[in-house]
Order: C-alpha cells, then structure tokens, then sequence
C-alpha cells in the first residue's frame, strides 16, 4: 500500500467499453448514476502509485474475464480529488464497489490476482440480485449485535459501514442510538450532524426527537411531585414532571403521566400531553415496547 504524497509510475491504459475514466465532473454519471444499472469498480489511483501498477491491470483483466457483469472506472486522486476525500480515501491503490447507487464494499492496496478476481465476482453477482451486499451485510450484524446487547460489535460494523459509505443514515442513525443510550449525548449529536439536516430516516428521527426532549427535560422533579402531591390535577406539573422522566430515559414512567393527563382532561392546553406522547414515541422508536404499550394504553382510553 502506498501512502498517498510518494512518487512511482502509472497503471496501463484498459479498453474503453468496460473500462474508463473518470473525473470530478463525470464522476454522478459513470459511477454513481450507472451503478444503478450495472455494478461499477472504482479505483482510486495516482501516476506516482507503485501497487497501482500491479493492482490495475489485475482489476481491469477480472473485470473483462467477468464479462459485463461489472464495470471499472479509474479515478486519478491528483487530477480528481473531490470524491476520494469524500469518502475518506487516505491511501492508495483504494477501490469501492459502488451498487444501486452507492458503495457497497472497498478494499486499500494491491491484493493477489486471485483475490482481485474473487472481488471483481463477488461484487458482480450484485448486479443480479445474488444476495445481500457487505455492507447491508454490516448492517445487519450491528442490528443483531444490539439485540444481543454486544453494543461494542454494534459499534464496530456501525464504523465499518461509514467508512465504506461516510453518509449511510441507517449507520450514522445507529452509531448515534448507542451513544443516546449510553447516555452520551454530546457524541449522539456529533454523529447526527454527519447526516444531511433534512435527511430522512426513522432512526435519525428518533434520536433527534431523543435529543430534543432531553434538551428540554427539568433537571429535576421534586418541585413537580410536590404539587401533585396537593393537587393532582395540576396538569402543568405533571407534563413537566413526564418531560423529566422522558429526558432522563425513564419513557414509560412519562408515557403513564401524559396518559394520566389525557384521562383527566383530553383537550388541556390544546392537546399537549397527546403531542408529547407522540414525541416520546417517536424518540423510544415507533416498534419499540414503549411505542407499542403506550399506544394500547392511549387507545383502550380514548375509545373505552
């Protein structure tokens, strides 16, 4: 493996049907958007690469022996800097694998022929249908490991993922769940914002809304408790009082308080407790055990 700034010679030239270069202004068409299509390879190279002279050719012969089945695009870093750095390439001979439109699998430096070939295979089966990807493969594994409560395996095929594909939004919204729940909130935040704002998915929003309610919890709920204590019917206490239990992570405990209040009186402050209860759903995760046993318990009173 090169480290990108040593000085070598460049790779062979390949033929122009299955192979091609690329540029920073060509770069959405002959990768990206033909992706969608047909598997597309990118190697990331430079003149003065010495392992891209041997990874080159070994790629661009898999890729013809493959027959179609998957494309190869050369990438010059030095004339063509824009989407290395965007995703994170560091060292080179670097290669991506890009399916549907984004990057599935990559690999750093020259590897055997017979691996080359097994990649080249491997990533054109892809294109037809033949199984998950790795990284939906990744995916898949974090979101095992989190039910097993291995949050560090979690963790790992998160990171694994974004370094494959730096604006996954189900990996960045997964590496921020196990931060909110590890009760770090800070670093939560600094992973969501590796998303697009109006980036839509349903675990960024429900870390968002996490963050929100946390963002705006009392610290502290003796002052709430004491006035429900002489009247129980002090509304605004006890939705302050849930806000509390919600920021703090206890969400049944504030789901039980909204539901008291909608009990009590269904349209107090144009429906606040319902809204509120809705947020906490969405922050707990809409298949979560809070969402779904809130939801009974807010249907059982509305239509008893």
């Amino acid at each position: 493996m090169t480290l990108i700034g040593e000085t070598q010679g460049g790779p062979a030239a390949a033929p122009a049907d299955l192979i091609k270069d690329a540029t920073d202004q060509t770069f959405m068409a002959d990768v990206v958007e033909a992706s969608k299509t047909t598997p597309v390879i990118v190697d990331f190279w430079a003149t003065w690469c010495g392992p891209c002279r041997q990874l080159g050719p070994a790629l661009e012969k898999a890729v013809t022996a493959a027959k179609g089945a998957v494309k190869l695009v050369k990438v010059d870093i030095d004339a063509n800097p824009a989407y290395a750095g965007q995703l994170r390439v560091q060292s080179i001979p670097a290669v991506f694998a890009f399916v549907d439109g984004r990057p599935v699998d990559a690999f750093m430096g020259a590897l055997p022929d017979s691996q080359v070939k097994a990649f080249v295979d491997k990533i054109g089966k892809m294109g037809k249908g033949g199984g998950p990807s790795p990284l939906d493969e990744l995916l898949e594994l974090a979101k095992e490991s989190v039910e097993l409560g291995d949050l560090g395996g979690a963790a790992q095929a998160y990171a694994q993922v974004m370094q494959m594909d730096p604006g996954n939004l189900k990996a960045i919204g997964g590496m921020a769940r196990l931060y909110l729940d590890g009760g770090d909130l800070e670093r939560a935040r600094e992973v969501l914002e590796m998303a697009p704002p109006d980036a839509k998915d349903p675990e960024l929003d429900s870390v968002r809304a996490a963050l929100a309610l946390a963002a705006e919890a009392p610290s502290e709920t003796a002052e709430f408790e004491a006035r429900l204590a002489a009247n129980a019917d002090d509304h605004e206490a006890r939705l302050e009082l849930a806000k509390a239990f919600a920021g703090s992570g206890r969400m049944m405990e504030a789901v039980d308080e909204l539901i008291e209040i909608i009990r009590r009186d269904r349209a107090w402050n144009d429906e606040a407790a319902r809204k509120q209860l809705l947020t906490i759903f969405e922050a707990a995760g809409p298949m979560s055990d809070v969402a779904k046993q809130g939801r009974r318990k807010l249907s059982s009173l509305l239509f008893a």
